[in-house]
């Protein structure tokens, strides 16, 4: 194991989110469709963008991995959370709690750095539309993407690392349904002083650091926007970036809230980590779809096309 050896615990309790069987059945069944419609809602939107050339832009291509970042953080908490709903005893190993502790802060760090460049993009095509081809261009474009792929790994690492480190001597009962690091403090036997500055220096950092750039960008975009005589253009200018927006308020707001406020074992621990875990994933396709002609476009193209296929 990578505990320590005076470590005594192997594994973990989940309360879940009910102990009531008849409520442990409705839960399962809602978030299993919603699981389902994450799945098809996030893979259609990576299918659709990869193969219609006309969302073949920047804009479309930071999606599409915003769109694997939601499927691969839905798959990383909830399918667990749904054999749990089925288990009369929830338990997780220790190695498979710091497991999730190393794909969540991956995933979320990934997709904060994301959102961050995706109003960059939008920042770019509404402010400087003559530039934009020469400001995202395909080599810049790519070199986003991997650079928040690199810091968030990087991150993730530090806080498996600071997971690793700590020691569980008696405690094992996680009050929440999913193992995160908030949740693992008040078990630990050790000093977690230092674990909590740290974690919340990365919080601040990959928060606030993507926040800030992400705000700046919107004031810009908005004063562009305000600044164009024409109705029709301002409302072109804004549907570009309403769904984006809304999205950036759904995963900051509950992300931001979960880490940076102490843990407590409280429903709003829950009902904040269930927002940016299950919910937020589940309702950004549709966001994106349903306030995008152009995406609903193309979605009907790509299922034209595919019928037309599997007809012949």
């Amino acid at each position: 194991m990578a505990l320590r050896n005076h470590s005594t615990i192997t594994q973990f309790i989940l309360i879940g989110l009910s102990d009531d069987p008849h409520i442990q059945v409705l839960l399962f069944v809602l978030f299993l469709e919603t699981y389902l419609q994450t799945l098809l809602g996030n893979l259609t939107m990576i299918l659709v963008i990869r193969t219609d050339s006309h969302l073949h832009t920047p804009m479309y291509f930071f999606l599409s991995h915003l769109s694997l970042l939601d499927l691969c953080f839905s798959s990383v908490t909830v399918p667990k959370l749904l054999k749990d709903l089925l288990s009369e005893k929830k338990t997780i190993s220790v190695e498979g709690c710091l497991a999730q502790v190393f794909f969540v802060f991956l995933t979320v760090g990934n997709e904060a750095c994301l959102l961050s460049v995706t109003a960059y993009d939008h920042y770019a095509v509404i402010c400087h539309p003559l530039l934009y081809d020469q400001v995202m261009s395909k080599q810049l474009c790519q070199g986003l993407v991997w650079g928040s792929w690199g810091l968030a790994s990087l991150n993730a690492v530090i806080i498996a690392l600071l997971a690793i480190n700590l020691d569980f001597c008696d405690a094992q009962t996680i009050h929440h349904y999913t193992c995160e690091l908030p949740s693992l403090f008040p078990l630990s036997c050790s000093d977690i002083s230092i674990n909590i500055s740290i974690l919340s220096f990365s919080t601040i950092f990959l928060g606030l650091g993507n926040f800030l750039p992400l705000f700046f960008s919107y004031v810009r975009i908005i004063f562009n926007i305000l600044s164009i005589s024409s109705t029709t253009g301002r409302s072109k200018a804004f549907s570009t970036c309403s769904s984006h927006l809304i999205s950036v308020i759904l995963f900051f707001g509950s992300g931001m809230l979960r880490y940076l406020m102490p843990p407590s074992g409280s429903s709003l621990d829950l009902l904040s980590s269930l927002q940016y875990s299950v919910i937020t994933p589940m309702l950004n396709p549709l966001i994106y779809s349903l306030r995008n002609k152009e995406v609903k476009t193309a979605v009907k193209r790509t299922l034209g096309k595919y019928s037309q296929y599997f007809r012949h």
